[in-house]
């Protein structure tokens, strides 16, 4: 009696703890973060070099090598990887430095500039020229779609702006529909402690590993949508820039500790009414004698 009301309290603190965490998680930036300080370092030393005509640039990667006999291979194939990245992706440093990278935090519902992180973005932030976070739109805009580009390239940046927004609302509608079978599971189980009914336990156990199932599928999603974006095409339109870094935030870390605490939750709660005693009756049964009943 006293290990099966254990395991049910210690199922329904589990899942109070895996609902504040996975609302936590909805509420806050910090799903994906990018920090783009040595892009930014890179490209300000590129456009403050010389340029008088007297000047000739030559890069590092011009400059002959003199390398033992073991190195000329790895560094021929470093060069030629260099040279067809160049060759397929059109790309210079100038063309990438063109480009506005910075270093922001994103969420389910905003993206946001991180704070601290480059002094520019701060002041025109401070002068109200571009606000701190823009909401993520969960509906299909072609005001995204790059211009001036080939039919081919609009066409498959079109069908991967679709899937994408299918992703992104995955990851948000199983998520929603987690914490709100959560919520109930824990409902159902305070009311059958409360009563002490086992099969109102049970059920909030059931209830508790369905609502795990679907963060499961939320968050693998979220992983999907974030590898889709970083592998779409044309590379040179979405790929990351190799001195920008990126990761996971907190966010998503806290959304994976709930999903555990959710999965733990539940599997306490359906144990509990199990290892509980079955209550007996006082009166004796009625048994039934030659026809008839004593």
């Amino acid at each position: 009696m006293a290990a099966g009301k254990l395991l049910l309290y210690a199922g329904l603190s589990l899942s109070l703890c895996a609902l504040g965490m996975l609302a936590v998680a909805m509420c806050s930036d910090h799903w994906y973060e990018t920090d783009a300080r040595r892009y930014r370092e890179r490209c300000r030393s590129f456009t403050t070099r010389r340029k008088d005509p007297g000047f000739i640039y030559i890069p590092n990667n011009s400059l002959p090598l003199r390398a033992g006999r073991s190195g000329v291979p790895r560094w021929e194939e470093k060069l030629l990887l260099a040279r067809n990245r160049r060759q397929l992706f059109a790309m210079s440093a100038a063309d990438e430095c063109s480009r506005q990278y910075n270093s922001t935090n994103m969420g389910l519902w905003r993206k946001c500039h991180r704070l601290g992180f480059d002094q520019e973005t701060e002041d025109r932030i401070r002068k109200g020229s571009i606000a701190r976070c823009s909401y993520i739109k969960y509906h299909y805009s072609s005001a995204m779609i790059p211009k001036n580009l080939s039919y081919n390239i609009t066409k498959t940046i079109r069908q991967d702006e679709w899937h994408s927004l299918h992703l992104r609302r995955m990851t948000a509608g199983f998520m929603g529909m987690a914490v709100a079978i959560i919520l109930f599971g824990w409902i159902i189980g305070l009311l059958g402690c409360c009563w002490d009914r086992g099969l109102m336990q049970y059920v909030a156990g059931l209830l508790f590993l369905m609502g795990g199932t679907f963060c499961i599928i939320s968050l693998c999603t979220c992983v999907a949508g974030i590898n889709f974006e970083l592998s779409r095409y044309p590379r040179y339109l979405y790929t990351l820039p190799d001195d920008i870094g990126h990761g996971y935030g907190w966010s998503m870390f806290c959304a994976w500790g709930g999903l555990g605490l959710t999965l733990i939750s539940g599997f306490f709660c359906t144990l509990a009414p199990s290892i509980q005693p079955i209550p007996r009756s006082t009166c004796p049964k009625s048994r039934q004698e030659n026809g008839t009943v004593c």
